[in-house]
């Protein structure tokens, strides 16, 4: 058995490296990568994380990730709470790391007009979009991306290719909501931000904290709506066709 302190351990990597990867490609090569870029950096990191810490903690580094999970009773309350923790440390390390960095540049740094990579609607959006546009977008996004997780760790879906589905939906949702938000869809990677950025970023952290685990919520009571019919008839089907030995091994 894993015990939880490695868990816990595997979040904060997971998450220091999703930040690191994702918002570093957005703060130091962002205007020469362009949007796909950072959104193919953010895409990449979680699926190599995938592979690396999701035999352990199974890879959430993220929130809203958590709270389906929760929602959908694949995790327990107690070992969520520390997930949470852990993934909020892994990306403040990461973000004070970017901001360490970004200083040393020619010229310095000021995070509070550069932005860090933080996210930000109205005058603090890529493209001016509105506070209801940016909390829809990050529910809609969050929804799908738990709804990805739920669906490609499904018992019934190809062993192996979790890491590739998740991965290119975090790919795609980056594609969508960059210029509306910055995209977020995850508490964790907006907080790390938004804590060296101050003044704007933290006075507009709350959006990117409820929505997104709105959106988590939403997702995993999607996924329960569209599985839990389906898995009682597969697991009925599945019954019915082993023998009465088998059946009996099962049960116990």
């Amino acid at each position: 058995m894993i015990g939880e302190s490695r868990k816990y351990l595997a979040e904060f990597v997971g998450t220091f490296v999703l930040v690191l990867g994702g918002v570093g490609t957005a703060v130091f090569a962002g205007e020469v990568v362009g949007a796909l870029g950072v959104a193919l950096a953010f895409g990449l990191s979680l699926l190599a994380m995938i592979y690396v810490i999701g035999p352990v903690s199974g890879c959430h580094v993220n929130p809203a990730v958590t709270l389906g999970l929760l929602l959908t009773r694949k995790i327990e309350p107690r070992l969520a709470g520390g997930y949470v923790v852990a993934q909020v440390a892994g990306a403040f390390i990461a973000a004070g790391l970017i901001w360490l960095i970004a200083t040393g540049a020619p010229g310095g740094y000021e995070p509070s007009t550069a932005g860090l990579g933080a996210n930000g609607y109205g005058e603090n959006s890529p493209a001016g979009y509105s506070l209801l546009a940016g909390f829809s977008i990050e529910i809609a996004l969050t929804a799908l991306l738990v709804l990805t997780v739920l669906g490609a760790t499904h018992r019934s879906s190809p062993v192996g290719f979790a890491g590739v589905a998740i991965g290119l939906v975090l790919v795609l949702i980056h594609l969508v909501s960059i210029p509306i938000t910055n995209t977020s869809v995850n508490p964790a990677r907006s907080i790390g931000p938004a804590i060296f950025v101050g003044g704007w970023a933290m006075a507009q952290l709350w959006m990117f904290i409820v929505g997104p685990m709105i959106g988590g919520a939403l997702g995993a009571l999607v996924y329960r709506g569209i599985h839990t019919a389906d898995e009682e008839i597969t697991a009925a089907t599945a019954e019915s066709a082993l023998p009465d030995e088998q059946i009996e091994r099962t049960a116990t």
